[in-house]
């Protein structure tokens, strides 16, 4: 009970789109001011990106394969905003996971002894797990879901404003096929 009065659950704004020369599809969500938007990426386009990045082609198809999109995070509202993606949720099929993170990632690819350049680059490259953003300030990066290419997904996420606690569903994300534009 005491957790409901510290909780809000908002009636986010989810718009769609579609990239007119790739088809590539994607998901906004605003509220206060805050803004997550998710595009897809290909996974060949993903391989090759962190195949330039040092990774074996054995390893960036694991990353390729694993329902990556282009994440961009803003705040224009007025408020200080706290996230921290260990505290979201792919909900898929009745079933809920983690996000795959950074710190995840680093952990395979120390056991698959993948270069610490490597590691670096895909560190840099993908979403922070946590950030304080204050108004005015954004950031973008890769995330990643650990589905496979074409897999629906509900997004629950989670932030603090001010201090306070608002979770949001971004419902039926498609992780991009696995196609060749």
């Amino acid at each position: 009970m005491l957790l409901a009065l510290f909780s809000t659950a908002l009636s986010a704004e989810v718009t769609t789109s579609v990239e007119k020369d790739t088809g590539l599809r994607g998901w906004t969500w605003q509220e206060s001011g805050v803004s997550l938007q998710l595009v897809q990426r290909l996974p060949d386009q993903t391989r090759a990106f962190f195949q330039g990045r040092g990774f074996s082609t054995e390893d960036a198809d694991t990353i390729g394969r694993a329902c990556v999109f282009q994440t961009i995070f803003r705040n224009d509202g007025k408020q200080l905003l706290d996230y921290d993606v260990d505290q979201w949720q792919v909900v898929q099929g009745g079933k809920s996971r983690s996000v795959v993170t950074r710190e995840q990632w680093d952990i395979l690819w120390k056991q698959r002894g993948a270069t610490q350049a490597a590691r670096i680059a895909m560190r840099w490259s993908l979403l922070p797990t946590q950030q304080q953003f204050k108004p005015g300030d954004y950031n973008w990066g890769m995330s990643s879901y650990g589905l496979p290419p074409g897999a629906h997904f509900d997004l629950s996420v989670e932030v603090m404003l001010d201090g306070q606690r608002v979770s949001a569903t971004i419902n039926d994300i498609e992780c991009a096929v696995d196609r060749a534009l």
